[in-house]
């Protein structure tokens, strides 16, 4: 077991919305302020190599916990996959290789399950990531991240390299991005609904038909998964995280409907698209092989994220 509190931790996208959320639970478990260090992107663009082998020189990790993505909901995807694809990519490849060169102790690559195949059988288990090929809508950014695997996997067995690969579910919480532009599903019903709730609108409009089924991830379950898979993880397979349920969107946009008190009408715009049928993890490894469930029931942490957004637009 690696004693993170022992350990100098890198964290890049550090000060985003799962950042945050890590750096508290690193605390938590004992690692000290001033070993937390976080590449802010004023100072390290990521996407060049130069910038990366100068955060290596300048903070010297022991561990390295790469976050940091561009990545958005469907219509960000389908106005930037070149960009999406790009920037994940040369954001993961600079990073990996100078951790080998920097002789790092452990490098936990954080993927994504949009590398998964668009019509994986639920629920979805690691071993089915090469099935076929993912949603055409995020596909660019899946593809990119999914590379990235492969690079651990061949680097440990080259360089010795320990890098682990974690896949987290869509993630959800206080501190979410509300951007209607990039956002994911439930930050982007949430502001819709209390928008309307405020303005006294008699409809709210969703994307697609509420057909498509997703499982959410409570922000703080995943930082604490990931210090635990950190901690206690030291082998090239990939690992599923997630609560283990999933919820169509029709369901989920009632549900946040009700917590809001929305008393409109859902009009879905059926023109645009569903992306991935459906989503659920198959969560058994991650309990298996470090002892995480999640914890956050999905209604509370619904309330919580609703009260987080309602509290930032009165401030």
């Amino acid at each position: 077991m690696l004693d993170l509190s022992q350990e100098k931790i890198a964290i890049t996208g550090g000060d985003g919305f799962l950042g945050k959320h890590l750096q508290s639970h690193l605390r938590n478990v004992g690692v000290p302020e001033q070993n937390i260090l976080i590449p802010l992107i004023e100072d390290y663009d990521l996407t060049k190599e130069n910038d990366v082998w100068r955060m290596y020189q300048d903070m010297q990790p022991d561990v390295v916990i790469h976050l940091a993505a561009e990545v958005g909901g469907i219509g960000a995807n389908r106005q930037q996959p070149g960009r999406f694809f790009y920037a994940n990519m040369a954001m993961g490849l600079h990073l990996i290789e100078h951790a080998r060169r920097q002789n790092i102790k452990k490098f936990v690559q954080i993927g994504t399950i949009c590398a998964y195949p668009k019509f994986t059988p639920v629920p979805f288990k690691e071993e089915n990531l090469w099935d076929g090929y993912p949603e055409e809508t995020n596909a660019p950014y899946g593809i990119a991240k999914k590379s990235l695997l492969v690079m651990l996997q061949s680097y440990r067995q080259q360089y010795g390299l320990n890098g682990i690969y974690l896949l987290p579910v869509n993630l959800y919480g206080p501190g979410d991005n509300f951007d209607l532009k990039t956002s994911h599903v439930i930050p982007a019903l949430i502001r819709k609904f209390c928008a309307a709730v405020e303005s006294g609108a008699e409809t709210v409009e969703i994307w697609g038909t509420g057909s498509a089924s997703r499982e959410f991830f409570y922000v703080e379950d995943a930082a604490r998964a990931i210090v635990m898979a950190a901690q206690q993880y030291d082998s090239s397979e990939p690992v599923n995280l997630g609560a283990g349920f999933e919820i169509t969107i029709k369901d989920l946009a009632e549900k946040i409907q009700e917590l809001t008190g929305f008393q409109g009408q859902l009009v879905w715009d059926t023109s645009k698209p569903d992306g991935q049928p459906r989503r659920c993890l198959d969560t058994t490894r991650a309990r298996e092989y470090f002892g995480f469930e999640a914890q956050m029931p999905f209604e509370q942490g619904l309330r919580h994220t609703i009260e987080w957004w309602r509290s930032q637009r009165r401030s």
